[in-house]
């Protein structure tokens, strides 16, 4: 595919919705976590299935050793062009995040993801492959991975299986977020122990989204994904020129690796260096995954607010505690699909459908 900024300014495809009795490709583009915690992966499957009336099948590597995997990025990048080539296929979801799904880069073909839309689902690391859809010119989808959201223990959550139902089986607009009433949670329960996939994860008490600064509304079409993954993206050929983020509503989360917010304020000084913050219509900010540090995303929330104010942002809209990301239950947001911020109400709502 041309290196052309002609192929940033193509409408993004939509992929055909999903229904029951479709064939869901299961890949393992970053951590090799399905060849070593293979109950878990089990679950997600059932649990996907029993939930969606689809049929997920492995690729040839899914379920290879982890070693194996860290080793072969091009079998991997292979598996994901056999998934979107194959015309059985609906759809695909990624078994789970990582590290090091930007090692794919050199082996992807972005004519073949271009030529064959199709839904491409999973959050975390697979953040880089989400950019290579935007680059093909396809939307995609950040939500629930196989074994963390539709592996969720005792069944997933019904807020994630709602949110994936409204964003990738209907081709309406997917409307209004919900607030999540079921609470929250980011409790660490080990996947080894295949006793623990019986056991609920301890839920805290639900809070509402947010606002942190700014008024009226903001519309633009959304952008986004895990904060640390897109610093391994920067200044690729996977990363959008600055007119591509004009007006849009940037998501950003951040991993159980829980950075400094320290360094979350540096990402942010560059996103202002390349001209990006300055061209956004507005910010969506996740629940952050704690890990014991109740005070962190206050920690977060305050760089965000302090690196917009650099930046002459003071009133740039930005909407807090939204459920996306490394935390569950969790939302599947669409890639490059108009939604809108509503600063009165502390509301997200998506106006378009992801999918055709």
């Amino acid at each position: 595919m041309t290196g052309s900024l002609d192929r940033w300014r193509r409408p993004l495809l939509k992929p055909r919705r999903l229904v029951p009795g479709d064939r869901l490709a299961a890949v393992t583009p970053s951590w090799g976590g399905p060849g070593l915690f293979s109950d878990r992966y089990r679950a997600g499957k059932h649990q996907l299935e029993a939930e969606f009336g689809v049929t997920l099948v492995e690729m040839p590597h899914t379920l290879a050793p982890p070693e194996w995997v860290t080793a072969n990025p091009k079998a991997r990048a292979e598996d994901l062009m056999q998934a979107f080539a194959d015309p059985s296929i609906a759809g695909i979801v990624a078994t789970i995040g990582g590290a090091d799904a930007i090692r794919l880069l050199p082996y992807l073909d972005l004519d073949v993801i271009a030529a064959n839309p199709k839904i491409f689902l999973g959050f975390s690391d697979t953040t880089s492959l989400h950019f290579a859809c935007l680059a093909a010119g396809i939307t995609s989808f950040y939500g629930p991975s196989i074994m963390a959201g539709f592996a969720e223990n005792t069944g997933m959550h019904r807020f994630t299986a709602d949110a994936a139902r409204r964003a990738l089986f209907q081709a309406e607009p997917i409307g209004l977020v919900p607030p999540n009433l079921e609470g929250w949670t980011d409790e660490h329960l080990d996947w080894d122990d295949v006793a623990l996939q019986t056991r609920r994860r301890r839920l805290n008490p639900p809070d509402a989204a947010r606002i942190l600064q700014g008024r009226g509304s903001a519309t633009g079409r959304l952008i986004g994904g895990c904060a640390e993954v897109l610093e391994m993206i920067k200044a690729t050929d996977w990363w959008p020129p600055p007119d591509f983020w004009q007006g849009a509503i940037l998501f950003l989360e951040t991993s159980e690796d829980v950075p400094s917010p320290g360094f979350v304020k540096y990402w942010l000084r560059n996103y202002a260096a390349q001209g990006i913050l300055q061209r956004l219509g507005g910010i969506l900010l996740a629940r952050a995954s704690p890990m014991g540090d109740a005070d962190y995303q206050d920690a977060l929330e305050t760089v965000l607010v302090e690196g917009l104010a650099e930046a002459g942002l003071p009133d740039l809209p930005v909407l807090t505690g939204l459920d996306f990301g490394h935390t569950q239950p969790m939302l599947t947001l669409p890639y490059g699909v108009e939604a809108r911020i509503d600063c009165t109400t502390a509301t997200l709502t998506i106006l378009e459908a992801g999918v055709r």
